[in-house]
């Protein structure tokens, strides 16, 4: 049984309940925990800031613009400041699966915010004559454009503090190995089957370019993340908004995280559509697709040891076998992969939550906010752990890389322009049916002087990639 000292009354206009005196949150948030005990996934950390920054800045504006009290406005700022700095966080409690549009999380945020401004306004939580979480906290807002734009500031914080930097830092340790493995020539494959030589350091530049090309890609597309319909309220007419308010909130949240944000040309639309968010889903699928790509390649050069390729060694970091004793697998780039194909799913349902609005809002919105935010978040820990646990520890193994590379019977095809394409053919037949070398028949046969066959057979020069123009 309750015990009503530990508990105040909280009002809404579906009737009253009982609130747990220690709680931040409201009616509001109560109702939304007993609606909707779905997943147990609470809101991402990320996202609770881009909820608060916007409330901020809100109370920034409305506070200068003279729509709330200054000292509601700065008892506001200061419990921002106060969530941001990592204090009750454990009162962000709605589900992921909730209230379309997310209003039940936005209402969690005014509630906890109205509540601890009131504390420190020096009067009792629940007493929201003083301080409203709906009056106030959310002065000239709505939740059709405080999520939109939450989603935007979320995912440009997690751009910044997560992927960007692990992107970064894996070009710079693949530009090293690059560097670091430039000599060594290894036999390149097609097909899966063996083809004209190739430097492992280029393979590995080739690594740093890829990523390097979806690194501008998400750029460019997290361009749109900083168009925002802040300031449109309910359906994008910016209703009980005052006049400067968009331009103002703008501005303000844009110096909070450090990043210049700007008033969307038409508001309407920016609350609407969720297109800037598919297109920066879609280049992190596609970034995702590259990395499963060169995961798979690490671990195909790491195969073995003694009956893979085994032309690299990714870095052992824990024992790979609950009953084979001395076997390591590679686990960092298995990781990586499993990250990828959940960001691919994510993707998937990005489309299809963008594709759900009706008329003036987007009802799946909190779908669309967890996916993408997680999928940056998830990518950018993937790549930073892949860098620091397996690529800065790759070494080569030159001598095999060098056997694979002469035994390959695609040597041939630098023999083309000097014995025609079917003579050479010829040759390759010849070789894998004998066992003799390439060179050996070669000059049995009389087909090459062997002058001009060790220069066409030159694996550095063969395997050298053309400078770029």
């Amino acid at each position: 049984m309750t015990n009503l000292d530990d508990c105040r009354i909280e009002r809404d206009s579906m009737g009253e309940r009982q609130i747990p005196a220690s709680a931040y949150y409201g009616i509001q948030t109560l109702r939304a925990i007993e609606n909707f005990p779905i997943s147990g996934l609470k809101p991402l950390a990320t996202y609770v800031d881009a909820c608060v920054l916007i409330k901020k800045a809100a109370a920034i504006a409305n506070g200068s613009l003279g729509c709330i009290d200054p000292a509601v406005s700065e008892a506001i700022i200061t419990a921002a400041d106060e969530i941001l700095q990592g204090n009750l966080r454990e009162q962000f409690v709605v589900d992921v699966y909730q209230a379309g549009a997310g209003t039940s999380h936005h209402m969690n945020v005014n509630e906890v915010l109205a509540n601890r401004a009131l504390e420190l306004l020096g009067d009792i939580k629940g007493n929201y004559q003083r301080v409203n979480p709906n009056d106030h906290v959310n002065y000239g807002q709505s939740t059709n454009d405080v999520i939109p734009t939450a989603i935007r500031v979320g995912g440009l914080l997690a751009l910044k503090h997560t992927l960007n930097p692990a992107l970064e830092s894996a070009i710079a340790a693949l530009d090293k190995k690059a560097v670091e493995f430039q000599s060594i020539v290894k036999s390149g494959r097609t097909h899966m089957q063996d083809a004209v030589p190739v430097r492992l350091g280029d393979t590995f530049g080739a690594f740093a370019q890829i990523l390097r090309d979806h690194h501008a890609r998400i750029a460019s597309a997290a361009s749109d993340l900083t168009k925002l319909g802040l300031g449109g309220s309910a359906v994008g007419t910016g209703l009980n908004t005052h006049p400067e308010y968009r331009s103002t909130v703008a501005r303000i949240l844009g110096e909070l995280i450090g990043q210049p944000l700007t008033v969307a040309p038409h508001l309407m639309a920016a609350m609407q559509s969720m297109a800037p968010f598919v297109n920066v889903s879609g280049s992190l699928r596609n970034l995702a697709a590259d990395l499963v790509k060169i995961s798979h390649d690490l671990r195909l050069m790491d195969s073995g040891p003694k009956t893979g390729f085994k032309e690299i060694q990714l870095p052992p970091v824990q024992p790979g076998s609950s009953i084979m004793p001395g076997k390591y697998n590679p686990v960092m780039a298995e990781m990586i992969s499993m990250v990828c194909f959940q960001v691919m799913g994510f993707d998937r349902s990005i489309e299809m939550a963008a594709q759900a609005g009706q008329l003036e809002l987007n009802v799946m919105m909190p779908l669309i906010a967890y996916d993408l935010i997680h999928s940056i978040e998830i990518l950018g820990n993937a790549i930073h752990a892949l860098t620091d646990q397996c690529i800065v520890g790759i070494t080569a193994n030159p001598e095999r890389c060098r056997n694979y590379a002469e035994g390959s019977l695609a040597l041939v095809t630098a023999l083309n322009t000097h014995i025609g394409y079917l003579n050479a053919a010829n040759v390759a037949k010849e070789s894998l049916a004998t066992g003799k070398s390439l060179r050996q028949i070669i000059l049995e046969q009389g087909l090459m002087e062997p002058e001009l066959l060790a220069q066409v057979l030159d694996l550095e020069g063969m395997s050298e990639l053309p400078q770029s123009d």
